[in-house]
């Protein structure tokens, strides 16, 4: 109750301000609007105007909702057009609303409930496999770089091999020996 009315307090003096006589009685601004709502219900209620007004006031907020000039200004024969053309698009929500219904045991199920504690084993499943992903690229890197190694020795020693060939082609050919193709 005295946060309440230290909060009222502080709302009195948002409204009213610092009064500069500290002596003068501290405006409240609850009375005040409950004097205020008094007033406004006595005065609505001698007027015989204001009272069948009250008693509008429902046709008046169906009179104003936009939907309601739709409402008289669409004939129903239009409404039937409007119906019939989106029939295709309707058949299908109908349809996939039929299929939801009919998957409902299924997300009820027991697999569905248990997803939270599963969670945590598939968080553990994922870290191990980027972890083994970036141990693959590693991997991989490795073996390319082997391979590129494995090239170039294989093309050094064909290279050998082409000038020992060529080395003894011609001491053959110095001392006549014909070699045979």
């Amino acid at each position: 109750m005295d946060v309440l009315e230290t909060r009222l307090w502080a709302l009195e003096r948002r409204l009213y301000g610092e009064r500069g006589n500290k002596a003068a009685k501290p405006a409240k601004c609850a009375e005040s609007l409950g004097r205020i709502q008094a007033s406004l219900a006595s005065t609505a209620n001698k007027r015989e105007r204001v009272k069948i007004l009250h008693k509008k006031i429902e046709d008046l907020l169906k009179y104003l909702d936009p939907q309601f000039t739709d409402h008289i200004t669409v004939p129903d024969t239009m409404k039937l057009e409007f119906i019939l053309a989106e029939e295709e698009a309707l058949l299908s929500q109908a349809a996939l609303l039929e299929q939801v219904s009919n998957l409902q045991p299924l997300l009820d199920s027991n697999y569905i409930r248990d997803v939270p504690e599963h969670a945590t084993k598939l968080q553990r499943i994922s870290q191990l496999h980027i972890k083994q992903q970036d141990q693959t690229e590693a991997q991989s890197l490795e073996v390319k770089k082997l391979f590129e190694e494995y090239n170039k020795m294989m093309f050094l020693l064909s290279k050998q091999f082409t000038q020992w060939d060529e080395t003894l082609r011609k001491l053959e050919e110095a001392k006549g020996i014909r070699t045979v193709e």
